[in-house]
């Protein structure tokens, strides 16, 4: 089969596209940068070649395995269980029965980006093609140079943070960090389910904070454990926090009832805006430890977590039912930035999965605080054309300088340069198109998608 478009992409207009093609040159082969994502340290320390191709390309990939569930696909038979006669290739087959249904879908995109660029294959994926694909896959795992740290320093990766809970040792970090691996590997704080009085086990999660770090179990022990933790993180390296929450509500309260709520939400006698109270000022102590200590604070609102309550049951979380619901942010982050939105060196990321948000509240919210920034185009939204609508949307009003830079937020390790290359594909057409209309210079455009892959990303996250 012949090679993919090396100008795949880019926009279609012969001018606009050849001025596209020399942008992206500029950066294709760049390092990559990604502050924010979830493939697990042991990966990289382990350095385990991978089992087959299914467990590279499928397992835990939730963007995947979602739509085939959304076809009829059992999840269950989408997990490799000899017993239950379902080996590897049989789950690819599986793969390969549906692959049609993968057409125009980022999914679909970023695994032929993975099969041609990591493995050289652009024979299109089907029922009469997945045993061939599935052994040439399977020989090159084999192969030393397919191994993860081989994979990560071929893919030029300069700076992954991963995802971890405060609690974690961060001795697999700690060991990377004394490795010959040629990028750097760094945690970041994700204290959720230590911050909401509605995760399950909250309580138990709270004792055990307080157990490991020798604090008193009132407010104040409380939050200068969170403290004593965020501390080991950055000794290992932590840029940054992660906060996910449903609603971005915040309140800046009085110590007193900061006490009170966390006394009732411990004792189980909390009501719900007691619960939703507590929530919220937990939020704004995130945002004071952060002035504090200098992490970078990220908050990823708005995604109703485990939709199915079936399928959380009998297969976990981030297993594909998170869904994105309505997201406001100018009144709910306003108590926030009352308190800290115009203390210097406080950096705070915002991502959005409702892109209404976008050109109505984030861009403008960027566009005056300067501890603000518009996070890249996240989950659902990390797709071309998503991305191109996130640009059009937030430059008019903040620019291209008050966005954080591309973030790929997966757990599918192949998928990084995959993400990457979509991003600054697209950026480099969104920018032609302004170099074409008159709208920017060639020579800022220039400067604008370098800085958008280096420059830009270093300042948001103080690398």
């Amino acid at each position: 089969m012949p090679p993919r478009d090396p100008a795949r992409l880019l926009p279609a207009d012969p001018s606009t596209r050849s001025v596209a093609l020399d942008l992206y040159a500029r950066v294709a082969g760049s390092p990559i940068i990604s502050p924010h994502g979830h493939v697990p340290p042991s990966l990289l320390l382990r350095d385990e070649p991978y089992a087959d191709p299914v467990s590279l390309l499928v397992t835990g990939d939730h963007y995947v395995t979602r739509l085939l569930h959304a076809a009829g696909v059992d999840l269950a038979d989408l997990v490799v269980d000899e017993r239950a006669g379902r080996d590897a290739r049989t789950v690819w087959r599986t793969l390969a029965a549906h692959w049609h249904r993968f057409a125009g879908t980022a999914s679909g995109y970023w695994i032929e980006e993975e099969l041609d660029g990591v493995f050289g294959i652009t024979t299109p994926l089907g029922p009469d093609t997945a045993d061939a694909i599935y052994d040439e896959i399977a020989a090159a795992l084999a192969r030393p140079e397919f191994r993860p740290r081989a994979l990560f320093e071929r893919f030029g990766i300069e700076f992954l943070a991963t995802t971890d809970d405060p609690l974690d040792d961060l001795s697999e970090h700690a060991a990377l960090a004394a490795s010959a691996l040629g990028g750097r590997v760094v945690p970041t704080f994700r204290p959720d389910r230590y911050l909401d009085p509605d995760a399950a086990g909250f309580t138990d999660h709270v004792d055990r904070l307080l157990g490991a770090t020798g604090h008193t179990g009132d407010f104040d022990g409380y939050l200068g454990a969170l403290e004593d933790r965020r501390a080991h993180f950055i000794r290992h390296g932590a840029v940054s926090t992660d906060n996910g929450v449903e609603e971005l509500f915040t309140v800046d309260l009085d110590p007193g009832e900061g006490e009170r709520l966390f006394q009732a939400v411990l004792a189980g006698t909390a009501s719900a805006g007691d619960r939703r109270a507590f929530r919220g000022h937990m939020l704004v102590q995130m945002a004071r430890m952060s002035v504090d200590d200098g992490l970078v604070m990220t908050i990823h609102p708005g995604v109703l977590r485990n939709h199915s309550t079936a399928t959380h049951t009998a297969f976990g979380p981030d297993t594909g039912h998170d869904i994105p619901i309505a997201t406001e942010f100018t009144r709910g982050i306003r108590p926030l930035l009352e308190r800290y939105g115009l203390e210097r060196d406080f950096h705070l990321v915002l991502f959005a999965v409702d892109e209404t948000t976008y050109s109505r509240e984030l861009a403008p919210l960027a566009g005056f605080y300067p501890s603000v920034y518009v996070g890249a185009p996240w989950w659902f939204l990390d797709a071309p054309d998503a991305i191109a609508r996130h640009r059009a949307a937030v430059t008019e009003t903040a620019g291209f300088y008050r966005s954080s830079g591309f973030i790929d937020d997966t757990r599918a390790f192949l998928s990084i340069p995959a993400r990457h290359d979509t991003a600054r594909r697209v950026d480099a057409g969104f920018l032609a198109r302004l170099v074409v209309e008159g709208r920017v210079r060639m020579d800022a455009a220039e400067r604008i998608i370098d800085d958008l892959v280096d420059a830009i990303p270093r300042e948001v996250f103080k690398l």
